[in-house]
């Protein structure tokens, strides 16, 4: 899907004398990279384990490049177990590695606001993961869910989603608790600098897609002052893009637009909490949340960014072979596209695009394959190629 086009131009150098992130230089005719795996919980365990097969297949076809995988045991069955969520230092040990590949996190028996404020929550505020992109596309092969498309290439979209602030903060406390006046505060913080790098990415990233056109969605006519900063630095921002298009709409209207006009749309920015929210309708009109995949990222790359499928634990499918690998798989290509591998990010795609296109699903999408199954129909198709 090509989703960020100028990844490639910063990443690590293709020549015998590497230089990773951290420093040391060595020479090797192998492009090494570190990734860390966290499966974590449900069937993030079973659609990573068909990630790592489709990494593992994908490096020894296009050679050149070695994935160095580092799984971790970060979860709830750690949390269930030991009391946390990951060991002590668990975020300098992330750090020392390129990039992350994460399953899912949540468990029944685990309130979820501890499960991602101990887990996702922390790995996108340290290491400034501040953008989320979600690509949101109609592969041929999957029937539109809305009845004003006429082809699938009616709908493609690239959702751009603020990712460290906003309202998912974690700024505010409960007072009084246990009382007729117990008092909850939830803050939602927006500053100027949080603000600008987002829309500055969404506008470059718009700049480099065909329509050359971008939305700006907030909700600036209730929210006063943190979403009228956010209306204010989009203006500013524009001038510096003259040959981007944009519009600005209010988050509940764009709702509507997206059911009813979405060829009218093609790079989205909006906040954390909208963001979430619409990528998730995207997801839904672009067939499945099972075939949603995501980046989220530090753009300037002083951390490590991290790549993950979007449809959560789901607990009620896990270990009945199931759940949809592709999300994960299509978040492993954006991951290689990350680290400069373009080759393998396209042989990727079209592997698990020609697999919808066959038929070659799970009941999410029509079929009738297995977990299993669907990572071995795209292995043989990788494989193919």
């Amino acid at each position: 899907m090509n989703t960020i086009r100028t990844a490639t131009r910063t990443t690590l150098p293709r020549a015998k004398i590497l230089q990773p992130r951290h420093g040391l230089m060595y020479m090797s005719s192998i492009r090494q990279h570190k990734v860390a795996v966290i499966a974590g919980d449900g069937v993030g365990i079973e659609v990573t384990a068909s990630t790592l097969d489709v990494l593992r297949t994908i490096q020894k076809k296009v050679g050149g490049f070695e994935l160095k995988f580092d799984e971790l045991d970060y979860g709830s069955a750690r949390y269930k177990a030991k009391g946390s969520y990951a060991p002590e230092g668990w975020v300098e040990d992330l750090r020392k590695n390129d990039v992350i590949f994460f399953g899912a996190v949540g468990d029944p028996e685990v309130p979820d606001h501890i499960s991602l404020w101990d887990l996702i929550l922390p790995m996108r505020q340290n290491f400034q993961q501040y953008v989320n992109v979600r690509p949101s596309k109609i592969l041929p092969g999957i029937p539109a869910r809305i009845t004003n498309i006429n082809s699938h290439k009616d709908l493609d979209w690239l959702i751009i989603r603020e990712n460290t602030e906003g309202e998912y903060s974690g700024q505010g406390g409960r007072t009084h608790k246990n009382t007729p006046w117990e008092i909850a505060t939830e803050t939602s913080i927006f500053t100027r600098k949080g603000v600008e790098r987002c829309l500055r990415f969404a506008f470059e990233q718009a700049q480099k897609r065909p329509k050359k056109f971008l939305t700006v969605v907030s909700k600036s006519n209730a929210q006063r002052y943190g979403l009228v900063l956010w209306d204010e630095v989009a203006e500013i921002v524009s001038k510096d893009y003259p040959d981007v298009k944009w519009d600005k709409m209010l988050v509940d209207a764009m709702t509507v637009r997206m059911v009813t006009k979405p060829t009218s749309l093609d790079t989205i920015v909006t906040t954390n909490l909208h963001g979430d929210i619409l990528s998730d309708l995207a997801a839904g009109l672009s067939g499945s949340i099972g075939i949603a995949h995501s980046l989220s990222l530090d753009p300037t790359r002083k951390s490590p960014s991290l790549f993950e499928p979007v449809h959560g634990a789901a607990f009620d499918i896990m270990g009945k072979n199931l759940a949809n690998p592709i999300a994960a798989i299509m978040s492993s290509a954006e991951m290689l596209r990350w680290l400069g591998e373009e080759k393998a990010a396209q042989i990727i795609e079209k592997a698990c695009e020609k697999s919808i296109e066959k038929g070659q699903t799970t009941g999410d999408l029509g079929g009738k394959l297995k977990t299993t199954e669907v990572t071995e129909a795209v292995i043989k198709l990788l494989e193919d190629q």
